[in-house]
């Protein structure tokens, strides 16, 4: 529900209430211990946690010396709570497989809808929000049936 709460929030506004991603990370990451063994979860929140440093960094960088702009007027900060909620989502090889497919659904989903919204900018933490709960939904559905053991 956090997921989908924050894909209307940040579809329609742009702004989406701080105290989402957290109950999303909470939400997330108990869903992730009970479905892992206990030894491994920190190991995989690390894992996560430093692709997603290492995306941060390369998209500081590419602001800063490509764009020659401030990082907050490329990448929003629902963005990257967003990002840090999700390190919590799936151990770290689903993780990275999805992360990359929700962002290219996103960059897809923008692509097609642009021309129909009000806003310059693009919704990263509502498309990103979307992809995970359809992942979510079609694993509790029985259609994707590995995304925790990958």
């Amino acid at each position: 529900m956090g997921l989908i709460m924050i894909f209307y929030q940040d579809i329609k506004e742009r702004q989406v209430y701080w105290f989402l991603f957290p109950l999303v990370a909470l939400c997330a990451g108990v869903l992730l211990y009970q479905n892992m063994l206990p030894e491994l979860f920190f190991t995989t929140i690390i894992i996560n946690l430093l692709f997603m440093v290492v995306l941060l960094l390369v998209v500081y960088l590419y602001s800063r010396i490509k764009l020659k702009t401030q990082i907050s007027k490329t990448f929003g900060l629902g963005d990257g709570l967003l990002f840090l909620a999700l390190i919590f989502t799936f151990s770290s090889v689903s993780f990275l497989i999805l992360f990359v497919f929700g962002l290219v659904f996103s960059l897809v989903i923008h692509l097609a809808v642009k021309k129909k919204s009000e806003f310059t900018t693009v919704p990263l933490a509502g498309y990103l929000s979307l992809f995970f709960a359809l992942t979510y939904s079609s694993h509790w559905l029985g259609l994707i049936k590995s995304v925790y053991v990958i």
